[in-house]
C-alpha cells in the first residue's frame, strides 16, 4: 500500500515514475553501466483538496477560488496518471450535526465478508483477480450485456477515454458485478464504475 496525501503537492516528475510500476508492476532502473528490474507491485491511495483553499463544495459557501485556479491546482494531476487510478471519489465535506450524529452505514465485518465472496468467485472463474486480467482475458470474462456495452461506447465517446480507461472501467464493472453476486455485467454495475471516473473537472 502507497498512500500519497495531498497529491497535487507532489513534484510532477515525482508522480510520473509511479506510471511504469502502476501499469506493470514492476520498475526498471537504468545506470550507465547497466539496467536491472525490481518487483514494484502496490496498491496506491492518494488523497487531494478540491480546491487550493480546500473548501470547493463546502457547506458554508467558503471557497474563495475562481474557476480557473481551481482548475490549474486540479490540472497538476496528469491525464495518463489518472487514466491508471481506477476508482476517483469525491468527499463532500459534512455540516457539524451530522459529524456529531452516530453513523448507521454497514458494518465493516459485513462488507469484508462480502469483497472476500467476491474475491473467491473472480479465483474460481479465472484464477486471478479482476485487476491482473490482460486485454485478451477482459474480452473473456468482463463482457457486458447489450444495454451495457452501449452505455459504454457512448461514455467512451463523450468523456474521449483511452484504450486503458476503457478496459480499466470494464473491470471494475466486473468487480461491482461479483460484489452484486450477478453473472453477466449490467447496465447498473457500468453506470457504477463510469462515476468512480468523474471526480475531477472535465474527466
Amino acid at each position: 500500500m502507497l498512500f500519497l496525501d495531498e497529491l497535487p503537492e507532489f513534484d510532477r516528475r515525482v508522480l510520473e515514475v509511479l506510471r511504469e510500476p502502476m501499469e506493470s508492476g514492476q520498475i526498471t532502473i537504468s545506470r550507465a553501466a547497466r539496467q536491472a528490474d525490481f518487483p514494484a507491485r502496490f496498491q496506491l491511495v492518494a488523497a487531494m483538496n478540491p480546491c487550493p483553499c480546500g473548501y470547493l463544495g463546502h457547506a458554508d459557501n467558503k471557497c474563495r477560488c475562481s474557476p480557473d485556479m481551481v482548475a490549474r491546482y486540479q490540472s497538476r494531476i496528469s491525464g495518463p496518471l489518472l487514466d491508471r487510478i481506477d476508482l476517483q471519489i469525491q468527499v463532500a465535506s459534512l455540516a457539524r450535526e451530522d459529524l456529531l450524529r452516530q453513523a448507521d452505514g454497514e458494518a465493516s465485518a459485513a462488507i469484508a465478508a462480502r469483497a472476500a465472496q467476491a474475491f473467491k468467485r473472480q479465483h474460481a472463474r479465472q484464477d486471478k483477480a479482476n485487476h491482473a486480467l490482460a486485454p485478451a482475458e477482459i474480452d473473456a470474462w468482463c463482457s457486458p450485456d447489450a444495454d451495457a456495452a452501449q452505455l459504454l461506447r457512448t461514455a467512451m465517446t463523450r468523456m474521449n477515454w483511452s484504450a486503458r480507461a476503457y478496459h480499466r472501467v470494464l473491470k471494475v464493472a466486473r468487480t461491482i458485478a461479483d460484489l452484486a453476486e450477478a453473472e453477466v455485467i449490467g447496465c447498473a454495475h457500468v453506470a457504477e464504475a463510469i462515476q468512480y471516473r468523474r471526480a475531477l473537472l472535465g474527466q
